[in-house]
């Protein structure tokens, strides 16, 4: 051990030597005028050589911010192509008509006059008839479905909640369209409607749109099930209806 740790000092002390005799030998060189162009040559050699790293230190740090650019631009893309994804995953198996209210022709209001063309014969004038607007529940989206918290959607579907739109809107539509319609052109068992109608009506509906239970039954084939009893009160925390409870009915307000 004691061998090897002299011969590696001595290695390090003729190292040094060597540096010195070197350093000795370049400075005898610069005081040489014969090798002074040469070294100015060297020298210039030198800071072109520096010049040129510079250079490239710049580049390459422009490369890097570009690559950083071009990360943060395929992150950018990748959320779009998932936004986009998203968007075509959950389109229903049916087509949701427009959102806009449903209108049935009704008799037109004693007293009111329509417009007669002028003609020298006379013509019977005939009632003229206005529409009168349907409210509908709106079918819910995808992130009012996704914001519902997980208590109430247990495992009811996107699809199942606007099914259930689409018949309450069918329940809702049957019953107005009767109630809009003259009684004289109403058959028994319509007026037995109509009058039903009219007494589940209180002074809380009043200007609004409601259903009851036997409206659903009377115009769809929906099962007044839990489920349907889930799903009326996903509708209620999204504010598509509410409820009115009073002489032992529970009155679905379109909201």
């Amino acid at each position: 051990m004691a061998s090897s740790s002299l011969e590696d000092l001595c290695l390090h002390i003729n190292m040094k030597i060597s540096n010195i005799k070197k350093c000795l030998l370049l400075r005898d060189i610069g005081k040489d005028d014969s090798r002074k162009p040469m070294l100015h040559k060297i020298q210039n050699e030198v800071m072109l050589v520096h010049d040129l790293l510079n250079k490239m230190e710049n580049e390459v740090k422009q490369q890097e911010k570009l690559k950083d650019s071009l990360k943060e631009m395929q992150k950018a893309a990748e959320r779009d192509q998932k936004e986009a994804q998203h968007l075509l995953e959950p389109i229903p198996r049916y087509l949701p008509k427009p959102q806009s209210c449903n209108s049935v022709p009704t008799v037109k209001h004693q007293g009111q006059t329509e417009a007669v063309e002028p003609n020298t014969e006379k013509k019977e004038k005939k009632p003229a008839k206005e529409k009168k607007a349907i409210k509908e529940v709106p079918f819910i989206t995808v992130e009012e479905f996704e914001k519902v918290p997980a208590y109430l959607k247990g495992r009811i579907t996107y699809d199942q909640i606007n099914a259930v739109v689409q018949e309450i809107n069918k329940a809702v539509e049957g019953k107005y369209k009767i109630l809009y319609q003259p009684l004289k052109s109403m058959s028994a068992p319509v007026r037995n409607l109509y009058h039903r109608f009219i007494e589940e009506e209180t002074k809380d509906t009043k200007g609004s749109f409601f259903i009851v239970e036997e409206d659903i039954k009377a115009f769809t084939q929906l099962k007044l099930d839990k489920r349907f009893h889930s799903i009326v009160s996903i509708l209620r925390h999204l504010q598509r209806v509410r409820e009115i409870r009073g002489s032992g009915l529970i009155r679905y307000v379109i909201c």
